[in-house]
């Protein structure tokens, strides 16, 4: 939650360390390119199409854990340039990755040491791949470099909006579909479905996409337009940047305000409490039945988390301010400078024993922000309640799984994993180690429902982290967990390994199913991420399903067969290595 802002900074130089720490935080939201030397380009990249312009370009993933300097990049300005660029990488044994906002924390687009000169390619789609325009009444086609920002405002417009989304306005459309990108929505109580939205991923609002993929008949890589009811369209629908979408159809519907009320004075301990235990009227599981819409953040070491509940509201409610443009939290964009500074002391001075009074920093520029701005209780489009994260906040490490389970099982689980975060954060801080620093964020969405996009024959994304389980049809809820914390933080990896054995463990497939959530941290070892062997190759591919699994691998092999699209840790992930 917490930002930066340079304003904050004092100028002793003292406090460079912090604030140079802070600052490349914000910096990261751009890499810039530099302008290739005609000469280089030609020796290095030989008969390169000659109508798209080559730069060198480093690549920074979101929270910067993931570099890479010098590596060429490319903006083509059309899809059939974008076949171009793939058919030339696939003639002279390069990779593509398709480049959005970098708004990630795993190795999906980059892998960590890729070296200068690699053949790795990036093709950069946020300058040019950026079309908008209704495709029918209930339908956008949008090209997969648009922002989020961007497309729902053209929706907003038009009348139109979605039911949930993340709340980086930043992120591409392209980036937010390769994953599942999801926001938080379940049908309140009484609530039903308005047609056209989905309470499940972005994804499964997709209605028809444009690939470039393997054409055998032509024996080269070209465009191809794939619709909901094909086969092959279930495995392109959340991809894992495994194939190169550059345009997408997506069902819509009409749009509708959102009120978004904020709350910091329910304890956790009411709030996460197990069911039937207390009352009942504060928790969870009681704000989600009323609103189908909660999020919840927790800084570490703290008693009250942050408590956001948006309801739909066609009109304004008497008591809300009525918002005309999203980021309506100020607080969170500039960061305070005793928030500041403790950063700077813990990153530059290792004072990581400060996590406590961060937390304790942290909730109070929260619950003395949204008095000071107005703003714990807003109302508006839904756009401008449901997009809040600017990208100048602080960028922090942070693991994501969601927990597939029952409705009526959210309290439980919720409950479940607070207490097992709780006992642990208090043991490690009892042994003198402050492994998190940030906040976990807890939110809920329902799954991805075929019927919603009212194509028949549509099926459900197949590596979607929401695809219903056909073997558990009461199963139509998850609850996404989140744990946030500065990189480098000692003990990190450690402790959130703890974490995600204990999900893997209670969520096993019995009552609930623990899946990763893509974009973020996962197979941690004690000291690493993304490294754990038998999550990668075994737990990861049998929570999807075994035979979705496979289904959806072998579509992208046919689609892909020369592997293009991929990096190491793509094919560490499918065993393309094996495969070989």
């Amino acid at each position: 939650m917490t930002t930066g802002s340079a304003s904050n900074f004092p100028s002793d130089e003292a406090r460079w360390s912090r604030r140079g720490f802070l600052l490349t935080a914000a910096a990261l939201a751009a890499v810039p390119g530099l302008p290739a030397d005609p000469a280089a380009a030609a020796a290095e990249l030989p008969d390169f199409p000659a109508d798209v312009a080559l730069y060198r370009s480093a690549y920074r993933n979101w929270v910067g854990e993931i570099t890479a300097d010098g590596m060429w990049a490319c903006a083509p300005g059309r899809p059939d340039q974008v076949a171009d660029v793939v058919n030339w990488a696939w003639r002279h044994g390069w990779r593509v990755r398709a480049r959005g906002a970098s708004h990630g924390w795993s190795p999906l687009t980059v892998t960590e040491g890729t070296p200068p000169g690699a053949p790795v390619l990036l093709v950069d789609t946020a300058p040019h791949l950026t079309g908008l325009a209704l495709d029918s009444p209930t339908a956008v086609r949008a090209g997969t470099g648009v922002t989020l920002e961007a497309l729902l405002t053209f929706l907003e417009e038009n009348g139109l909006g979605v039911t949930a989304t993340p709340a980086p306005g930043v992120l591409t459309l392209g980036g937010a579909l390769a994953i599942d990108a999801h926001g938080t929505a379940v049908p309140a109580r009484g609530e039903r479905r308005p047609p056209g939205h989905t309470y499940g991923s972005l994804s499964n609002l997709i209605l028809s996409l444009t690939a470039v993929v393997w054409d055998s008949r032509a024996g080269a890589y070209a465009l191809r337009t794939f619709h909901r009811d094909e086969a092959d369209c279930a495995a392109l629908l959340t991809h894992l940047g495994r194939s190169l979408v550059t345009e997408v159809v997506l069902r819509v519907g009409a749009d509708t305000g959102l009120r978004c009320v904020s709350r910091t004075d329910i304890p956790a301990g009411e709030l996460f409490a197990a069911p039937g235990t207390g009352d009942g009227r504060r928790t969870f599981a009681s704000f989600l039945e009323e609103a189908g819409r909660v999020e919840a953040i927790w800084f570490a070491f703290t008693e009250h988390p942050w408590l956001k509940v948006w309801s739909v509201s066609p009109t304004r409610p008497l008591t809300s301010r009525h918002v005309r443009r999203p980021y309506n939290y100020p607080f969170s964009d500039n960061v305070p400078a005793p928030v500041a500074e403790l950063v700077g002391r813990m990153t530059s001075e290792a004072a990581w024993y400060l996590a406590p009074v961060l937390g304790t920093a942290q909730y109070d520029a929260a619950a003395l922000g949204l008095v000071a701005t107005l703003s714990g209780d807003i109302w508006g489009p839904s756009k401008n309640t449901l997009l809040y994260l600017k990208p100048t906040t602080l960028r922090v490490h942070a693991n994501g799984y969601a927990v597939l389970t029952s409705r009526d099982r959210v309290q439980r689980v919720v409950a479940e994993f607070a207490a097992f975060y709780r006992e642990r954060l208090t043991a490690y801080a009892a042994r003198g180690s402050f492994p998190v620093n940030g906040s976990v964020e807890i939110r809920v969405t329902g799954l991805d429902d075929p019927r919603d996009s009212g194509v028949a024959g549509a099926r459900p994304p197949l590596l979607s982290a929401l695809r219903p389980r056909a073997d558990h049809p009461e199963w139509d809820t998850a609850v996404w967990l989140d744990i946030l914390t500065l990189p480098g933080t000692p003990g990190a990896e450690a402790f959130l390994r703890e974490i995600e054995r204990f999900l893997l463990r209670a969520y096993d497939g019995g009552s609930a199913l623990t899946r990763v959530e893509w974009s973020k941290g996962w197979a941690y070892t004690d000291d690493g991420v993304w490294s754990d062997q038998e999550v990668l190759g075994t737990v990861v591919p049998a929570a999807v399903g075994t035979a979705e699994w496979a289904e959806a691998d072998a579509a992208l092999d046919r689609l892909d067969p020369h592997h293009v699209y991929g990096n190491t840790f793509l094919d560490r992930l499918f065993g393309q290595d094996a495969k070989a």
